[in-house]
């Protein structure tokens, strides 16, 4: 390894992309496709995964995350929050 060019770019890009083998089949004409299961959120998103419906593990359940051309690049993870939005409930004292 360089450690000129490790220290020209970020981490991810001289790592390179995490690519994950997931069993994606596309479905026939007229057949409804199944989403593909996969607790892998750092998998990085691939050009040919655009239009597939996918079941990203958030830690307690699976939360449908369907493909589009801008998430290309990304990973996973970033489209299954793991954490719940902050509400502030006031209990009454009677």
């Amino acid at each position: 390894m360089f450690p000129t060019r490790a220290l020209l770019k970020g981490r991810s890009v001289w790592k390179g992309p995490n690519i994950v083998p997931l069993p994606i089949q596309r479905a026939k004409p007229g057949e409804r496709q199944m989403p593909i299961k996969t607790q892998a959120r750092s998998a990085t998103i691939l050009p040919n995964f655009v239009g597939l419906k996918f079941q990203v593990h958030n830690g307690k359940n699976y939360i449908d995350v369907l493909i589009s051309e801008e998430m290309v690049g990304h990973k996973l993870g970033e489209f299954a929050t793991t954490r719940k939005p902050f509400t502030y409930k006031q209990t009454k004292n009677k």
